[in-house]
Parts: structure tokens; C-alpha cells; sequence
């Protein structure tokens, strides 16, 4: 487990918080291992109906914590290899219903992860984007294949060929978030999502997720395995430390 990434269980609620706000709850691989063995672990317990997650701070999440990522680079393709990918797959075969609330900037795999959760509030305000490209990278997550599917191309071209960012609002048009709170009153539409989860019959809706999600799984893992190949074969070349270089340059 990590101590960035806490874990509470509310009832049938299982809260996941990333809570490494000191540094924008940016994701060190001892954090994809939590939040992997969070979301595996809800699949064997039939009490949990719904998985909560959230960011600490004034951000959701700044995404991969590039100098951790490079010190332990995941290798290969198989969801065995890597803390990351055992999250990612985790997140695409999960039949709990997921809520996620997002403030601040989901950068990167903040924004990709958000295709695998089921119902999004977003506060106005919030800011994405998926440099992945920039950073000599590949997208992740099968977001090369569900950002198309509910966006359309063109859209994700933008987004991920060029990595531009898009606020609250264009998310909700793009069908990234679901719900779009007023600045100020996030936690309260969160409240009202979360208990209108709980009211419902418990087996009709993890049925209905279940049905949602079935359609395209096997696509989805199928396109998870080829991007987690590509990603892993271009952290090693010379154009992603350049990439990377610059990064940490233009920083400092």
C-alpha cells in the first residue's frame, strides 16, 4: 500500500482519495499498486456497491510522477508486468459502479482513467489533458479507442495528437464527465450523486453496469495490451528522454 493513496470503507462505500497534494497527487508506482489492490480487492466483495475517487489538494491529479515512472518503468505489455497496467486492467473489467470527482487538473492518466469510471462531476474550472505525444509517449488506458468512440475522431485528434487542453464544460460535451458542478459546490453535487447511486435496487444496477460495459471489454483489454506495448517500447527511446528532458528543464 501507499501512504499517497488512502483507502476508507463507508458502508457499502469504498472511498479511494489520491492524497499527495504537496505535489498534486502526481501518481508514484507504489500508488498504482494501491489503487490496483483497491480496485481488485472490491471485486471480491459483493458488499461494496459503489467505488468513490477523489484528489486531495487543489488538483485531481497531475497524472504520472515522471521520475518515479522512469526510475521503475513498466516493461512489456502484460497487466502482470507493471502496477499501471494491473490498474488499468482492473478498471476495465470492474462491475462496481464508480464515481469520480474532479477538481483542479486531471492531466494524463487523470483524464484517460475517467473513461473507465461510470458517472464523472467535474467542478467548473477543472482543466484536462493527455500530453502524451509531447512527452514522446503513446496514450494509455484504451483511450486511443473510447476517446473516438465518444467523441468522435476529430475530437480526439485534438486531444491526443496535439494534446490540447479542454475545460469542464467541453468535457461534458466530449462525454469525458457526466455531470458539471458550479464552482463552489462539488462536494455537494458529489453528495447527491453518490446517494442517488445507493438508493437504487443494488443487483439492477450492477447489472446495468455490467451490461454497459460488456459490449466492447474484450476490445478494450485488446487495445489496453497493444497501447501498454507501444508505451513501454518508447520509454526507452532517445525521442522520450529528450521529451522528458525539456520537461523537467522548462520546470526548473
Amino acid at each position: 500500500m501507499s501512504e499517497h493513496v488512502r483507502i476508507e470503507r463507508d458502508g457499502a462505500v469504498l472511498a479511494i482519495t489520491l492524497a499527495r497534494p504537496e505535489r498534486r497527487n502526481a501518481i508514484t508506482v507504489a500508488m498504482y499498486a494501491a489503487l490496483a489492490d483497491a480496485i481488485e480487492g472490491a471485486a471480491t466483495d459483493d458488499a461494496i456497491r459503489l467505488i468513490t475517487l477523489r484528489g486531495e489538494g487543489e488538483d485531481f491529479t497531475a497524472g504520472n510522477d515522471l521520475g518515479d515512472f522512469l526510475a521503475a518503468p513498466p516493461s512489456g505489455s502484460d497487466e502482470s508486468d507493471a502496477p499501471v497496467w494491473r490498474l488499468l486492467r482492473a478498471l476495465a473489467v470492474n462491475e462496481v459502479p464508480i464515481l469520480a470527482e474532479v477538481h483542479g487538473n486531471a492531466v494524463g492518466i487523470g483524464t484517460t482513467l475517467l473513461f473507465h469510471c461510470d458517472l464523472v462531476v467535474a467542478e467548473e474550472g477543472s482543466r484536462f489533458r493527455m500530453p502524451f505525444v509531447d512527452l514522446g509517449l503513446v496514450p494509455e488506458a484504451a483511450s486511443s479507442l473510447l476517446m473516438p468512440r465518444l467523441s468522435g475522431r476529430r475530437a480526439a485528434a485534438r486531444y491526443l495528437l496535439l494534446g490540447e487542453p479542454f475545460d469542464a464544460a467541453e468535457a461534458k460535451d466530449l462525454g469525458v464527465v457526466s455531470h458539471v458542478a458550479p464552482k463552489g459546490s462539488l462536494n455537494e453535487a458529489f453528495a447527491t450523486l453518490q446517494k442517488a447511486i445507493l438508493d437504487k435496487p443494488v443487483e439492477a444496477l450492477r447489472l446495468t453496469q455490467k451490461l454497459l460495459r460488456t459490449a466492447d471489454r474484450e476490445e478494450v483489454l485488446a487495445r489496453m495490451t497493444l497501447e501498454n506495448g507501444h508505451f513501454s517500447e518508447r520509454l526507452a527511446s532517445d525521442e522520450v528522454k529528450q521529451a522528458i528532458g525539456a520537461f523537467f528543464a522548462k520546470r526548473g
